[in-house]
């Protein structure tokens, strides 16, 4: 007598039950120098680059990002509560930066006298400690918008020459607004620092997305938010101005991921469908 066949039903069983339950891992955001990528998981995972451990936020949100010149490839591992791993190696993409010759800038600020240095030790001092690591909120997982409006003035990751004197790239964009126009939060978050008069940024404001992702906003003329507050996206938090190393009005919008320096206006077109990238599954090739 001939055995039965099992049953396509039986067999699509029979891999259910011999099979681990894999999760899936999504990344958003583009793959490349200069660039923040937001990426989702079960909340109880286990996420590093680079041997790095990442924050896992309790909605399953965790973030990374790639510094101006960072090299070609990161390793992104992932475990999940039931021990499945997987490394995933992750192609970097390489950009091309512009150079930018900036004349007008007062001397001070290009060669700042003695004087001034006492000062802007103080600052550094105070800014770094006003950009904490370890705050597990995930407002960064939301689209961002543009703080202001106007045209594009400069540009992430440009080599800066002032008044003919090299300097550090150029880590920001620029919006070029009329002075007094409004600045709004670009992201829901929390005001870590608001200074109405910095040595180099004149009117400061450091907002606090989550898991060390910080949006900055420099040279502003009014700032209408305090240290503490907690913002919606939209709010508005000052205006623009042209206080500090600025020779017009307009309003510098930088952002970190854990002191990494990233590109703003990758925020706007990079956490969105066009911007999606192929997502990874845990456990698979």
């Amino acid at each position: 007598m001939k055995r039965a066949l099992p049953t396509l039903t039986a067999l699509i069983a029979l891999l259910i039950a011999v099979t681990p339950a894999l999760a899936d891992v999504t990344l958003k955001g583009p793959i490349e120098q200069g660039a923040l990528v937001v990426g989702h998981t079960d909340p109880a995972a286990h996420v590093s680059l680079d041997g790095k451990k990442l924050m896992v936020s309790l909605r399953g949100y965790f973030a990374f990002g790639f510094d101006r010149d960072h090299d070609a490839s990161a390793k992104l591992t992932v475990t999940t509560p039931d021990g499945v791993t997987e490394t995933k190696n992750l192609t970097v993409a390489p950009r091309a930066w512009n150079i930018q010759s900036i004349t007008g800038v007062a001397s001070k600020y290009v060669s700042p006298p003695p004087a001034d240095l006492i000062r802007i030790k103080r600052e550094r001092e105070l800014k770094a400690a006003a950009r904490p690591c370890g705050t597990n909120e995930d407002f960064f997982a939301e689209d961002f918008i543009w703080p202001a409006s106007g045209p594009i003035s400069g540009i992430f990751g440009s080599q800066r020459i002032f008044n003919g004197e090299k300097r550090n790239p150029h880590f920001g964009v620029d919006v070029a607004a009329p002075e007094g126009a409004p600045v709004i939060a670009p992201a829901d978050g929390i005001v870590r620092l608001a200074e109405a008069d910095m040595f180099y940024e004149g009117g400061l404001v450091f907002l606090d997305h989550g898991q060390g992702v910080f949006s900055q906003f420099l040279h502003m003329s009014r700032i209408d938010v305090k240290t503490g507050d907690r913002v919606k996206q939209g709010d508005p938090i000052g205006r623009v101005g042209k206080k500090g190393r600025a020779t017009g009005p307009h309003l510098h919008w930088g952002m970190l991921w854990c002191g990494t320096r990233l590109d703003p206006s990758l925020m706007i077109r990079g956490i969105g469908p066009e911007g999606a990238v192929p997502g990874m599954k845990v456990g698979s090739d």
